[in-house]
């Protein structure tokens, strides 16, 4: 009676003063704390009946091991269970034996299942489907398919339970032709209407995207429970549809049907994605005034959540504030960490987990490969493999796959092959890592091999794959050689219409030289995604069309579409390279209001923007604490304090790079050499040259020899700078050959000027730097017949000296000028501005530097041409448009002239102005009469 009435603790008293308490009473009370879920009580129930000697039935057996199932004890303890029932002889009751096979499913011991299964002496329609259920739940949808086609073999009439495990394997294998034709079973056997099999179909309808469907069981329902809500709330989720899971999730309310777990889990899933998030944020509250903030699972979705919104503080916290956490938290989280550029923490993250003696799975050597994403984290990655081996998942495909492509980020190409070969099996995911590894460490023509051997092994390519080989497209050869042909490959394998695709071929075309091309394709998308719209922004500013980029992001904006870290990125790399200091401020203004500063990727873009544009020390107050710094972060830091000719600076920045560990690339001795020839700094350049080999084993490029040939030539070793060139282990090219003409003009040195002169044009015929520098070497030698035959040269093949032009941005206008410029609507006030500063500056000493003009004119037509250059026009309408006291920024496509330099400086001190110059090469800073190179440039 108490049992009936759900008063457990009055059966209980009842029972522990029995008199004489016989097998009956025991198997009642064991059996009724299982159905009031108190699991603990029934197994200790039973172990005291056990020592009193009473033998339990088959029911009670079947209900103490689903007891043992539900409480999510140790398998042992259902092991303990089944041998008791081997021994009493219980294996022939049928539903015992389904429970036992039930515990093995759930432990995901499915061999082991199997076999009792095979040796049942008794089956019925529950071991069937136990069995079905434990390959479902276990991943293993295909045997689950094999059981029921067994089981229908076999004449036995299915149940509710095995149709709602068929339907779910049938969208498990993503099988819709399969899940109609259980369907049809469905039908035949009357059980349309059993809810546990609306539910399945439901779920199955909505994982087809198939809602019209799904919505159309639902709605005929005669009951809902919370399983229907949720497979509504989460099929609407899944397609993406944030408005209708809250309004279904509105109506389970209205419908006086409890949430759960699963349903807030839903809900929150629904809403990551960043225009979604304040919903989000929303549900999270709710979860917390029910009482939910504690449930793992719920937990889970919202560390995903925020992380794909880009709000990595909100995830941090959630997962701190878990008391319990489980592997599926772990993995989350690290994954957050990867996706938003922190490797460090979620490499951390990694350690701690494995010092909370949690044993990590496939999926968290997965998401902790992922995180090794750069060369300095290889180290990190290789001792990820030992342990991988240790642990015996080597043979698992999503390992080898995450394994593959951790070697391929981290330059380890001959690791990744070998990975490669060693895996036991492979698939799509792993060809496309091998031929993306191959791309991103420019073996070019590896990726190309790697897919053409795809081919012809007959192995079917996607997307992915056709985005990878585009990217080993970067010039006109290739375009031709490769790149037309794989885009007549998507055209005709039908992957031309994907968004992707598309924007690779956009920016394959603008990479090789056809921006055209690329804005043909962009123009004729029907729509433009966000993906679209990052490629052409991206794109444009890669071919130095700063300007079109930046006009793309307003376009974005307009077009309603939120910018993303990729936007940004691109954004700011675009005002960078115009040195546009107000667009960037805005973008980053943007970037802070959407709560991408946490991106590690947008924030180096960010310092780059700030640093290119002459404001050094907005970079460092952005610049990551240390220990999020990541290799770029550091190039970014040392080539911005070399670009602004702090060498202390640069050299303190790298010594800080080695000490923390981090190992340097190809570009940081590119800055750090860059830093050294800015100051004139030659022993300190050439230890670096040789540290970069002797200690760092990086081969030295043509952008390091151009540094040293630079470094020793404008220092006058002109003699060391040209052997250095015979000895280089890199044939030169025209940047190292112009390097040491410019060194040969600056110290006059005509005979070697003429040799590298002659090396130039042998390179390029058409180079207008090698005419004009010697021209002015001949000029200083006072050789007018060897000045006149070269203009004459230049004139024959029609080569025209590259205009100087500088221009200021004033009022959010630019104002471009050059040289003699007098189309600016204040011309008259800008040339009578420069008739006073030479007045004023001739007053405390400034004398005209005329080696900077041509030679053969008077004294006062080489001054007044001095006076027209295009640098002074801009610091005249400079001083008459700002305010008083303001910096001026200026910016020149040319190196800057001596002369100018000097102006400058005594402009800086009459004027009381700071004034900044950025050229091509490095950033001047004038204050007081003085300059931040120290006249060294």
């Amino acid at each position: 009676m108490y049992m009936r009435l759900g008063n457990l603790d009055a059966a209980r008293y009842v029972f522990d003063r029995m008199p004489d308490v016989n097998d009956v009473s025991w198997n009642t009370m064991i059996s009724g704390y299982v159905r009031a879920g108190l699991f603990f009580r029934s197994i200790e129930l039973f172990c005291r009946m056990r020592e009193e000697g009473v033998w339990p039935n088959g029911f009670v057996l079947a209900s103490l091991i689903t007891g043992c199932n539900r409480l999510a004890l140790s398998v042992w303890h259902g092991i303990e269970i089944h041998a008791l029932v081997c021994k009493i002889g219980l294996l022939a009751d049928v539903f015992v034996s389904s429970a036992i096979l039930h515990v093995y499913g759930t432990y995901g011991f499915m061999s082991d299942a199997r076999r009792f299964f095979n040796e049942m002496p008794v089956k019925n329609v529950v071991s069937w489907t136990s069995l079905m259920v434990g390959y479902s739940r276990n991943n293993q949808p295909k045997e689950a398919v094999n059981i029921y086609q067994q089981l229908r073999r076999e004449g036995v009439t299915c149940n509710a339970n095995s149709l709602a495990t068929m339907i779910s394997s049938c969208w498990l294998l993503e099988d819709e032709w399969l899940g109609l034709q259980v369907l049809a079973h469905v039908v035949m056997y009357g059980l349309e209407t059993d809810i546990s099999v609306e539910n399945a179909l439901i779920a199955m309808f909505g994982s087809f995207g198939r809602v019209d469907d799904a919505c159309y069981v639902f709605n005929r329902m005669e009951e809902c429970d919370t399983i229907s809500w949720n497979s509504m709330i989460s099929m609407h989720s899944r397609n993406g549809d944030c408005e209708e899971s809250l309004r279904c999730f509105y109506q389970m309310r209205c419908a006086n049907v409890k949430p759960d777990s699963t349903t807030l889990s839903s809900l929150i899933s629904s809403c990551s994605c960043v225009e979604n998030l304040e919903w989000g944020k929303g549900i999270h509250g709710l979860v917390i005034k029910v009482g939910r903030d504690s449930t793992v699972t719920i937990c889970n979705t919202l560390i995903t959540m925020y992380s794909l919104t880009g709000k990595l503080e909100d995830a941090i916290l959630v997962f701190h504030l878990m008391h319990v956490r489980d592997l599926i938290s772990w993995n989350s989280m690290m994954a957050c960490f990867g996706q938003s550029g922190w490797c460090t923490d979620a490499l951390k993250l990694m350690v701690e987990l494995l010092g909370a003696g949690e044993r990590p799975n496939h999926l968290t050597f997965a998401s902790a490969l992922a995180a090794c994403s750069c060369p300095e984290t290889l180290l990190e990655g290789k001792l990820l493999h030992a342990l991988i081996i240790l642990m015996g998942l080597q043979a698992n495909l999503l390992v080898g796959n995450a394994l593959v492509t951790m070697y391929g980020k981290c330059g380890a190409m001959g690791e990744a092959k070998h990975v490669f070969r060693m895996m036991p099996e492979t698939d799509l995911v792993t060809w496309n890592a091998m031929t993306g590894g191959h791309v991103e460490n420019e073996e070019r023509e590896e990726a190309m091999e790697a897919f053409k051997l795809m081919v012809d092994l007959g192995i079917p390519f996607n997307y992915i794959t056709i985005v990878n080989v585009l990217g080993a497209c970067s010039s006109r050869d290739e375009l031709l050689k490769h790149g037309m042909p794989i885009h007549a490959r998507a055209i005709s394998s039908g992957f031309e219409s994907d968004d992707y695709v598309k924007n690779s071929l956009l920016t394959m075309y603008a990479k090789c030289g056809e921006l055209g091309s690329s804005n043909f394709i962009f123009n004729g998308l029907e729509t433009k995604s966000v993906v679209s719209w990052n490629a052409m922004i991206a794109a444009s500013a890669h071919q130095g069309c700063g300007e079109e980029a930046l006009k793309l992001v307003v376009g974005m904006l307009r077009a309603g579409l939120e910018l993303d870290q990729f936007s940004f990125s691109a954004g700011l790399a675009a005002s960078a390279s115009l040195a546009v200091l107000e667009e960037g401020q805005q973008l980053h203004s943007l970037i802070v209001k959407l709560g991408f500063d946490s991106d590690l990727h947008v924030m180096n873009a960010a310092m780059d923007m700030y640093g290119k544009c002459g404001k050094m020390d907005d970079a460092l107050i952005i610049l990551p604490e240390t220990s999020k710094r990541s290799r770029q972060s550091w190039n970014i830091l040392i080539s911005g304090h070399a670009r602004h000719g702090c060498y202390e600076k640069a050299r303190e920045s790298f010594q800080e790079m080695l000490d923390i560990g981090m190992k340097p690339d190809y570009v940081t001795f590119v800055s750090l050499l860059s830093a050294c020839n800015h100051a004139g700094l030659v022993d300190e350049g050439l230890m670096y040259f040789g540290l970069m080999t002797s200690n760092f084993g990086i081969a030295p490029g043509i952008e390091h020899c151009a540094c040293i040939v630079d470094l020793l030539g404008r220092s006058g070793r002109l003699v060391d700078a040209e052997s250095f060139i015979r000895e280089m282990p890199v044939s030169p090219t025209d940047l190292v050959w112009r390097s040491l003409l410019a060194a040969c003009r600056t110290h006059g040195n005509l005979e070697m000027g003429k040799r590298a002169a002659k090396h130039l044009l042998e390179l390029d015929s058409s180079d207008d730097s090698a005419y004009v520098l010697l021209s002015n070497i001949c000029a200083i030698n006072r050789r007018w017949d060897d000045v006149e035959k070269v203009r004459n040269q230049m004139q024959s093949y029609n080569i025209k000296k590259k205009p100087a032009c500088s221009w200021i941005k004033v009022k959010n206008r630019v104002s471009s000028f050059g040289i003699g410029d007098r189309t600016h609507p204040q011309a008259k006030l800008i040339y009578a501005k420069l008739d006073e500063l030479l007045q004023r500056i001739k007053e405390i000493g400034y004398v005209a530097d005329t080696t900077f003009v041509l030679q053969d004119t008077d004294d006062e037509q080489k001054e007044h041409n001095l006076w027209n250059h295009s640098e002074k026009l801009a610091l005249a309408f400079g001083l008459i448009s700002t305010p008083e006291g303001s910096t001026i920024r200026i910016f020149k496509n040319l190196r800057v002239c001596g002369d100018c330099h000097s102006v400058y400086k005594f402009v800086s001190q009459v004027a009381g102005r700071k004034i900044v110059l950025r050229d091509p090469y490095r950033f001047h800073h004038f204050s007081s009469g003085l300059c931040s190179c120290s006249d060294y440039w």
